[in-house]
């Protein structure tokens, strides 16, 4: 038994509840399904002040459906794309300050809601792809558990990132993605969602847009 630990043992529960190994296996342990209360919410920092109008790069990025896909040539009359920093996983704590920083949380409630909006976003013309800098290997894992219907890619190699040149930010020795939606159409950015939050009501928020902006010709 190592020492943090040994020290965790010996300490009164209200301490010990303190202690950096009790946090960090509470926060492994925590439903990833659920936004904690009183999350901070991020605020707009102009970094996506520049995307309404930029043409989606041409190159592939690797897809959890075992194929790359290239994003600039999807013939749909639009694409939704959720760019988000990072989806946990049960039993794996989260990065240290993970609830504190300003849009981190929420990514696999984000993911919930558009994979239980599918449908509606599928019948407003909508093809859906989620975008981290995560391993096609590590979404697949995510995918299978949440039983997404969609493709999540991988920009693990910031090929994608750099082309647009998205927002990022660093935490454990990480550089993940801001959490940001875009809607596409012809291949060009035609709306922003950034920031985003509460990101587990933000597939809503998409449909609500979509159904205002209707792609003229499409029924």
């Amino acid at each position: 038994m190592d020492r943090s630990r040994r020290g965790l043992l010996g300490l009164p529960l209200a301490l010990a509840m303190k202690h950096p190994v009790a946090q960090a296996a509470h926060q492994a342990t925590s439903n990833l399904n659920e936004l904690p209360a009183n999350l901070p919410r991020p605020k707009d920092d102009g970094g996506a002040r520049h995307l309404k109008g930029m043409a989606i790069p041409d190159l592939e990025l690797p897809s959890t459906a075992n194929r790359r896909v290239n994003l600039s040539k999807i013939s749909a009359p639009r694409i939704v794309i959720y760019v988000y920093p990072m989806t946990g996983r049960p039993g794996r704590a989260l990065p240290a300050g993970w609830d504190e920083i300003p849009g981190a949380r929420g990514c696999t409630p984000e993911t919930c809601g558009f994979r239980d909006h599918h449908k509606d976003l599928a019948k407003l013309h909508a093809d859906v792809f989620g975008i981290s800098t995560q391993s096609t290997e590590y979404q697949q894992e995510m995918v299978k558990r949440l039983e997404v219907p969609f493709e999540v890619l991988s920009d693990e190699q910031f090929a994608f990132t750099r082309a647009m040149k998205l927002p990022t930010f660093t935490v454990d020795g990480m550089t993940l993605m801001k959490r940001l939606t875009l809607v596409v159409r012809s291949a060009r950015v035609e709306h922003v969602f950034y920031p985003v939050f509460p990101p587990d009501a933000h597939a809503e928020e998409v449909i609500a847009w979509l159904k205002k902006h209707p792609v003229v010709g499409s029924d």
